[in-house]
């Protein structure tokens, strides 16, 4: 074994590490993930650190077992006095009672035992502290340097009652498990008498009540129960069901092969060391395991992230693609916005829009004509109307792809996620409208534009920025499908220039495409959002608990 400040500092860093680790709830690895990681680190804190940083900490016997066992009774036996209360039914189910001798009280304080665990110190007859309270019987029937701990049922109808009791087997050097002739069976019994052998934990086990009847059979099942599991070496003890109880204790010499059984354990420095370094050591053999478990489980929420982040990601890239095919492939140009554009074509408007520059100022104003503005306002509502359906189809899509996970679809229940934004159409108008604004901004601003055309004609910017988005949105220009008035692209190249045109239309349909994007990407943050709040661990997480086994079995 390693000298133990070295020993210490890896063992703090593994705490610390398990410590601030998180999983998110409700997705894969979580329930698993939050079991163990509460387990390990109770155990480094409340047992392994406490006795690397001490060897003299006082020898911790945990009385366990199931629900009416006489676990009270024994402890008030072995201490000498009574100083727990006992009954089947008793009250302190789950305020559990440690007796240990006035000089040790300090050493089971807050700052160093159970630290996070609120206490009561009573002397004499323990009562009943508060749920979830510890209480410290001081008794001098107790010899120094050793402790008795009346744990919680193991087997309550309670869950948080032996949750609490396996807190306090995990701070404790040996375990003395009760268990009844009719409850020896259970299976939540064995469930913790496997995690004694797994960890090699220091054990004797008390079978109780057991009847003169058929007494030998069932002494003999037990045994080949035990061996089955492999706790053929566990200490045995028995008490029937006859022995007397008088003032919370057994009378005669009921616990005193128990009794002397742990004085041999705590007297004996040579024995009392060989139990608490079995106990030690197993508990150091066991992270092997359970730190690893713990990190598998973290890559399992890493795994759950990474699809829940691939879903989305996946269903608002294939929604933009999808919308940017729609916006070329002349689709948009039907209904409105086609009996629009023939509404203008046959008012004459848009040619009127283009006039020869003469020496005389053109009459009247400036102002776009009335047609051109309701062709405008149908072609804005009509890729609005694209928007909000690839938004609508993108959030479904999305939300489809994480119901496949599990979790995912209470996660984003959680986040409101049940739809497309309440605004999204409001927001789809207005990016349209900004980018027909910006086409117009576009050709007024275009330098070959000013030079070659201002010099001989004067021109409407949003009447023919309009003309130019028709031709981006996919408008035929020639055979059976090119509607009557067809836009006159010929003009837009003969006013601006082939070469000048095209980066016009590159510009414009780069506008789109970013807006379009930015809409999109919006959305697609309600449920990177919804990602983040749920604090999944990463990756890193993962190695470094992977690493911190591998220091600390290479330390040891």
């Amino acid at each position: 074994m390693a000298d133990n400040a070295h020993l210490e500092r890896l063992l703090e860093t593994l705490r610390v590490r398990i410590r601030d680790l998180e999983f998110a709830e409700g997705l894969p690895g979580a329930e698993k993930g939050t079991t163990v990681r509460a387990d390990v680190l109770h155990q480094l804190s409340d047992y392994v650190l406490p006795r690397v940083r001490s060897s003299d900490t006082p020898l911790l016997i945990a009385i366990a077992g199931s629900t009416g066992a006489g676990k009270s009774t024994l402890v008030n036996s072995l201490v000498g006095e009574q100083v727990t209360t006992t009954g089947v039914r008793r009250p302190t189910t789950n305020s559990p009672v440690l007796a240990c001798h006035p000089d040790d009280v300090g050493w089971f304080s807050e700052a160093s035992f159970l630290p996070s665990l609120p206490r009561v110190r009573q002397q004499g007859l323990a009562m009943p502290g508060k749920d979830g309270m510890l209480v410290l019987a001081a008794s001098e029937c107790m010899p120094q340097g050793v402790a008795l701990l009346d744990t919680p049922d193991v087997d309550s109808a309670v869950a948080a009652h032996h949750e609490f009791a396996a807190k306090f087997l995990d701070a404790a050097d040996l375990w003395v498990f009760v268990t009844t002739s009719r409850r020896y069976a259970d299976a939540r019994v064995w469930e913790f008498l496997q995690v004694a052998r797994d960890r090699d934990t220091s054990l004797a086990v008390v079978l109780s009540r057991v009847p003169r009847r058929g007494r030998q059979q069932l002494l003999d099942h037990f045994g080949a129960m035990l061996d089955a599991n492999g706790l053929q070496h566990a200490a045995q003890f028995t008490i029937s069901e006859t022995d007397q109880i008088a003032d919370g204790r057994f009378t005669a010499n009921t616990v005193d092969p128990i009794r002397s059984y742990l004085a041999d354990v705590a007297g004996d420095l040579a024995q009392r060391d060989t139990v608490s370094r079995r106990t030690f050591i197993g508990v150091l053999d066991s992270f092997r395991t359970r730190v690893p478990e713990l990190a598998k489980q973290v890559e399992t929420q890493v795994e759950a992230g990474a699809k829940l982040a691939a879903g989305a990601e996946t269903a608002f890239s294939t929604a933009l693609t999808d919308i940017e095919e729609d916006t070329r492939d002349g689709s948009l140009l039907r209904g409105n916005v086609l009996a629009r554009w023939q509404d203008v074509t046959a008012s004459g408007e848009l040619v009127r829009s283009l006039r020869l520059r003469s020496k005389r100022k053109a009459k009247g104003g400036t102002e776009t004509p009335a047609r051109v503005q309701a062709l405008e306002q149908a072609v804005c509502d009509a890729v609005a109307a694209l928007i909000v359906s690839g938004v609508e189809s993108a959030v479904e899509d999305a939300l489809h792809r994480w119901s496949a996970v599990p979790g995912g679809a209470m996660l984003a229940e959680r986040h409101g996620i049940s739809g497309a934004s309440e605004d999204i159409a409001r927001r789809a108008r207005a990016t349209v409208a900004e980018w027909q604004q910006e086409v117009t901004r576009l050709i007024a601003s275009d330098g070959v534009a000013k030079r070659s055309v201002a010099r001989f004609v004067t021109y409407d910017g949003e009447a023919f920025g309009l003309v130019l988005i028709l031709g981006l949105l996919g408008f035929p220009t020639s055979g059976s499908a090119a509607p009557r008035g067809t836009p006159p692209q010929r003009l837009l190249k003969a006013l601006f220039g082939a070469e000048s045109l095209r980066n016009i239309e590159a510009s414009a349909r780069q506008e789109l495409h970013e807006r379009i994007s930015a809409v999109l990407a919006a959305e697609q943050q309600r449920f990177t959002d919804a990602l983040t709040a749920a604090a999944l661990p990463d990756e890193d997480h993962a190695v470094q608990l992977y690493q911190a086994t591998y220091d600390l079995e290479i330390t040891r």
